[in-house]
């Protein structure tokens, strides 16, 4: 075919169509990537715990990290989220973990996991176990507790005060390692929603380089955290 005068030449109509279809298909990529708004926690459907184990969840991770405090809150970060979808997953099933026996229950912590349950059947018994404990002692399950019995009734758990049977010995432990993973985790693993605990705290996130920025010391780091995902707060 060859170019008519008075028109655009052929090569560079096919440069100016390339061009377009760049920049189409960078937008499109652009809100591909986007990822959607997740339903309100409240919405959520656990895909791993009941209801009476998200229940529970909900409840004692917003008394570890409150939403009263000067950063976001646990439910605010979406936490237990996190802590079902970890369940769920390999995690739950401590599918990498060395468990076989004999399991000390008094052996120091520095001997690793010295139980014969995984994370999800510490969870899945420790909670009916602490919330009986809970009704004996304070009248209620704990997620039906106010706030300050709940705190008390989580330094006895800390506290090992209800004398909890041996293979359960970590569940307050596992429950605050859990809490604290879901709230400065990536969000792509369900928790730290929008980011908001790196915000607090000032971290950059999964940037890939900071090289202009190793020799300024006491400098304030402008830019916001992105995941690992691509997603920028």
């Amino acid at each position: 075919m060859r170019d008519v005068p008075g028109l655009p030449s052929r090569r560079s109509f096919l440069k100016a169509s390339a061009a377009s279809a760049a920049v189409v298909g960078v937008v499109m990529q652009a809100k591909a990537e986007t990822p959607p708004a997740p339903p309100p926690i409240e919405e959520y459907q656990p895909v791993c715990l009941k209801p009476n184990e998200w229940a529970f969840v909900m409840a004692a991770t917003a008394r570890l990290i409150p939403s009263e405090g000067e950063g976001p809150g646990a439910i605010e970060a979406r936490v237990p989220v996190f802590i079902d979808k970890e369940l769920a997953g390999g995690f739950g099933e401590a599918a990498d973990w060395y468990m076989e026996g004999p399991h000390d229950a008094a052996a120091h912590p520095f001997r690793g996991w010295q139980s014969p349950l995984t994370p999800l059947q510490i969870y899945q018994q420790g909670i009916p176990v602490f919330d009986a404990w809970c009704q004996q002692t304070h009248g209620k399950i704990f997620a039906e507790l106010d706030a300050a019995t709940q705190d008390k009734a989580l330094t006895s758990l800390q506290k090992d005060e209800m004398k909890i049977k041996p293979e359960l010995r970590d569940f307050f432990t596992i429950l605050l390692q859990n809490t604290k993973e879901g709230y400065f985790a990536d969000p792509m693993y369900g928790g730290n929603h929008g980011m908001q605990a790196w915000k607090y705290i000032g971290f950059p996130g999964a940037r890939g380089s900071y090289k202009e920025w190793v020799l300024k010391h006491n400098v304030a780091y402008p830019l916001g955290p992105v995941s690992i995902s691509g997603e920028r707060a």
